[in-house]
């Protein structure tokens, strides 16, 4: 179940004894614990809401309260958050965990009590028999990375609600600057709203006004740069982003990972590989995959392996020497346009 339908679910008053919230969006995870925090009226609050973090606090002293009786009120509401003993996480804690408690409680859950388990993780590990109980007792919301037009939706559903509209091309900035990150979007939105208070519309002036790129967008930038061998705006970027005080290792990493991914996605795209396919097994979000597939439509995998070889060595050599990371990037620049001279690419 996502967590509209979830969402859904607990407004018509169709509630679950346990929840686990999976996945990596905060935005979604916490859109969903409001609801859940709307079941218990405001004054009740303090007495019937408890939250634990299982990295700091024993899971006994979570199911004290999951299991002790509301006061003054028809239900109880506990947050159990990142409860990593459902993973195949080792973590290094020195809390003693009631696993055998928690297995009991799974098994007969308090029926006053709605316990939630937030879990900002990829997967449970479904090998643990702790994970098999939960998953017959529980309603299992996942949180994960959306797509494209589910994000597109989330936009709209909130600027309609303000009566406000977003021009196609100012939408597309706004998923550039943010990676397509749902969370980060929906933290632009108000000041895009304040801005369209008067015309009811964001434009893409608003977007390039009031959203500053990524990181991760300037690199990809960068990687653009780099393959059409534009070596003056390459370095000419990668020398504001150092001014930025960005760590050329931090830059050039990034830089790396997006080869990787345009390596991987072009290996696996002649493979027939589709879109979808490709953000599943990569494991990486769609947007990105989006953009990786636009890229790599316009170069070959020769290209893509000496971009990325060239920046591997680079990494080697600020990390073993001394000298000047900047001037490192350029000599990879002159060297990535050298090569492509030598073979008679133009």
């Amino acid at each position: 179940m996502n967590a509209q339908q979830a969402i859904k679910e607990i407004k018509a008053g169709q509630l679950a004894s346990i929840y686990v919230v999976l996945g990596t969006v905060d935005y979604l995870a916490d859109q969903l614990k409001q609801q859940l925090l709307q079941l218990i009226p405001s004054e009740e609050r303090t007495m019937n809401v408890g939250s634990y973090d299982m990295e700091t606090t024993p899971v006994a002293v979570a199911l004290d309260d999951a299991m002790s009786a509301p006061f003054f009120g028809e239900r109880r509401l506990v947050f159990i958050n990142h409860p990593y003993f459902l993973t195949g996480e080792h973590q290094k804690s020195k809390i003693d965990h009631d696993l055998d408690s928690l297995q009991h409680y799974f098994d007969q859950p308090e029926p006053d009590t709605i316990l939630v388990l937030m879990a900002p993780y990829e997967k449970l590990d479904a090998r643990k028999k702790l994970v098999k109980s939960l998953k017959k007792q529980a309603t299992i919301v996942e949180v994960n990375q959306v797509s494209e037009r589910e994000t597109q939706a989330y936009v709209q559903q909130a600027l309609q609600a303000k009566k406000i509209s977003i021009e196609p091309a100012a939408f597309q900035e706004l998923l550039n600057r943010t990676d397509g990150q749902l969370g980060l979007i929906m933290a632009q939105l108000p000041k895009l709203m304040i801005y369209a208070a008067q015309s009811q519309r964001i434009d893409s002036a608003a977007v390039n006004a009031l959203v500053t790129k990524s990181l991760t967008q300037n690199v990809f930038d960068l990687v653009n740069d780099v393959l059409r061998y534009h070596t003056q705006s390459a370095v000419e970027l990668y020398h504001e982003l150092v001014a930025a005080q960005e760590a050329p290792l931090k830059i050039n990493a990034i830089l790396l990972g997006q080869f990787r991914l345009l390596l991987q996605v072009k290996v696996l795209a002649q493979a027939g590989y589709s879109q979808g396919s490709l953000a599943s097994t990569l494991k990486v979000h769609p947007y990105r995959v989006k953009l990786a597939m636009q890229v790599v439509r316009q170069f070959d995998q020769p290209t893509l392996r000496a971009a990325y070889l060239g920046l591997l060595e680079t990494e080697v050599q600020m990390k073993t020497t001394q000298r000047d990371p900047e001037l490192l990037f350029e000599l990879f620049m002159v060297q990535f346009v050298n090569d492509r001279r030598a073979v008679g690419v133009r």
